[in-house]
């Protein structure tokens, strides 16, 4: 240990595993100097052998915690934040003034039972467990490795309830949606079932991102990083949805500005395109009453990736247009109707087996044994010495005949056959 000074300022300089730590104390004072040291010194041994204080950190309340959590994370994730806010509002509700120690197995299977009571849905609960083991930190994930291994840690979800709307119910939506009082709801429902974007990727299109001209649009803020700038095509049938809904849009605002919004806000009509529709829940409610339709609106998204399927698009090409990362959810979006399916099989059925060509009558005489000996004969055999002349005709070499398996030849010796047939 040694102090040196430098100017009016202290400084002290020690070894520490091998290395030189030199670093000024900041005072005037040898004796505060000294002090300095001999604490620097501390935390460099305690931070070495991992012998760090964290007492205060277990007192802390859950809700203490969450707040500290919520700041950060929405700086961080700002499109999520208000689903984390709202997860993490129940746990505040029910555990938040609890402190961390006393966070356990049961106490985490206490406030799913709480949760399952109040008929909050197995998903939903599991999302907040996973928020609330997220703000416990280096705990947290001690804790779940405690549930995972009691297998109390996920409720299980049930079946997925997502479906694709047959083309009579889809035929019917379009119908009743061009008649509804709400100017949004038709070409929100033809973005929706001829381009599967997500609800909030649709209430959030700008002009800008729309090409009425080329026919095509380009998803900006998106749910997953595969679906941000995807570029879709318009079909026919969109393109005609979306122009009249452009010559309208322009009657009521004046213009068309690239930054505007597609959908704008606005009640009972919209007034403010600088800011999006904030929900389509009523208009949509309201849709499938009229045309006496059951299903979510995200199932417009589960019918395009259904009909894209079933039309013979590649897997690739279906993720492209959906903003979908993996071909697990691109089975998890895709409901093959029992129609395509019948269709399917009926064309196995279908399919005839070919008949076989008959064979061809051969009606020449079968020739007797001299007269197979008077062809076969004639020819040179290979161990023989004369000259190829049999009774004063001159004989051309017969060609080779193939016996046996592939690429084995042999020739026919006329002394040998001879003499099996006299024999």
């Amino acid at each position: 240990m040694s102090l040196l000074k430098r100017g009016n300022v202290w400084w002290y300089e020690f070894w520490f595993a091998g290395r030189r730590v030199r670093e000024s104390s900041k005072t005037c004072s040898k004796t505060l100097a000294k002090a300095a040291e001999q604490k620097r010194r501390r935390e460099l041994e305690e931070g070495f052998n991992n012998l760090e204080d964290v007492r205060h950190e277990r007192v802390r309340t859950i809700q203490e915690l969450a707040d500290e959590y919520l700041s950060s994370y929405k700086l961080r994730h700002p499109r999520s934040a208000i689903f984390a806010e709202y997860a993490l509002g129940h746990v505040k509700r029910l555990i938040g003034d609890q402190m961390l120690v006393d966070v356990n197995e049961d106490a985490t299977k206490k406030y799913q039972e709480a949760r399952l009571r109040e008929n909050a849905a197995p998903k939903s609960i599991n999302e907040e467990v996973g928020f609330l083991l997220r703000i416990m930190d280096i705990a947290g994930d001690v804790l779940r490795v405690r549930l995972h291994k009691k297998k109390i840690l996920k409720l299980k979800t049930g079946t997925p309830i997502g479906k694709a709307y047959r083309p009579e119910e889809k035929a019917r939506l379009i119908e009743k949606a061009k008649e509804a009082q709400s100017p949004h709801i038709y070409p929100a429902l033809m973005l929706a079932l001829n381009t599967g974007m997500r609800d909030a990727e649709i209430k959030t299109l700008t002009w800008d991102r729309l090409d009425l001209e080329k026919r095509y649009l380009a998803v900006s803020r998106s749910k997953t990083e595969a679906g941000e700038g995807r570029t879709i095509p318009l079909n026919s049938a969109l393109y005609d949805a979306l122009a009249a809904y452009a010559d309208w849009y322009i009657l009521r605002f004046g213009e068309l500005r690239p930054e505007w919004y597609v959908f704008p806000f606005g009640r009972p009509r919209p007034n403010d395109p600088t800011r999006p529709v904030t929900t389509l829940k009523t208009a949509w409610r309201n849709l499938r009453k009229k045309a006496n339709v059951t299903g979510r609106w995200h199932d417009n998204r589960h019918t395009l990736i259904t009909d894209l399927a079933e039309s013979g698009a590649s897997d690739q090409t279906i993720m492209d247009i959906a903003g979908h990362v993996s071909k697990q959810m691109l089975k998890h979006y895709s409901h093959i109707r029992m129609e395509a399916k019948r269709k399917a099989l009926e064309s196995i059925v279908e399919k005839k087996p070919a008949e076989p060509a008959e064979p061809e009558q051969d009606h020449s005489p079968v020739p007797t044994v001299k007269q197979q000996i008077e062809v076969e004969y004639p020819q040179k055999s290979p161990q023989s010495d004369n000259s190829g002349k049999v009774c004063g005709k001159k004989k051309d070499r017969k060609s080779l005949k193939r016996i046996g398996s592939s690429g084995r030849t042999r020739t026919y010796n006329p002394s040998v056959n001879s003499r099996m047939l006299y024999h």
